[in-house]
């Protein structure tokens, strides 16, 4: 027993309460925990969406790079190479768990360069590199989501087996001391008065004979 413990009845029932309070917090945590991993195995399938769809539009960007190169100049293509992609970013609390959302702002298909002098095939290239960005957002959003709720299931699952493993054995173990010892203590307190009372028993028995002893001579029995 690691921790030292008074053995008194106040003590077993803070001791007690302890314990109610460790199980209930127990049970508490597992809940979680499987609810996190609900959400990890449906995030997996979401994951593995965004990975297929990544590969998809990666081929279909860098098939199109091939293209507009073809049939326009370098410089005109390259040109376009620095059109920005902004990225939206939230924090949700998903069963206590601060997990981020990312995602890209929807666009109301407008151009951020002028077209004049592009080709048509370095724009089809633009908008495949523009959707291979929003692939790579998607990727990122659900792994990023994968890992936080990953490290919080470990959490929690580290949380659960120190609670069932360490903090309510060593309880019961507590409880079980002090219990043996109240009653050990009782057992002893009930010997106690027994010889208590029968010495007690003895000696009126005593004073009754001798009681009894002085009416019979002075009765001159």
């Amino acid at each position: 027993m690691a921790e030292q413990v008074s053995p008194t009845r106040s003590t077993l029932l803070a001791k007690r309460d302890q314990r109610r309070l460790a199980l209930q917090g127990a049970d508490l945590l597992k809940n979680k925990r499987d609810a996190l991993i609900g959400e990890f195995f449906a995030l997996v399938q979401d994951s593995l969406k965004a990975r297929e769809a990544l590969n998809a539009a990666a081929k279909d960007a860098y098939f199109s790079l091939l293209i507009a190169k073809a049939f326009d100049t370098p410089e005109a293509v390259e040109s376009l190479s620095g059109t920005p992609v902004s990225v939206h970013m939230e924090v949700e609390s998903l069963y206590g768990v601060k997990v981020p959302r990312i995602s890209a702002p929807e666009g109301n298909g407008a151009l951020a360069f002028s077209p004049i002098g592009v080709g048509s095939k370095t724009l089809e290239a633009t908008t495949a590199f523009r959707a291979l960005a929003e692939a790579i957002i998607e990727v990122a959003n659900t792994e990023n989501r994968l890992r936080k709720i990953g490290e919080e299931i470990k959490k929690t699952n580290r949380r659960v087996n120190a609670l069932e493993q360490i903090t309510i054995p060593e309880i019961n173990e507590q409880i079980k001391f002090i219990s043996d010892t109240l009653d050990q203590r009782a057992l002893e307190e009930v010997t106690t008065l027994k010889r208590i009372k029968a010495k007690i028993e003895e000696r009126e028995a005593q004073e009754a004979g001798v009681i009894s002893a002085h009416l019979e001579k002075g009765a001159g029995l």
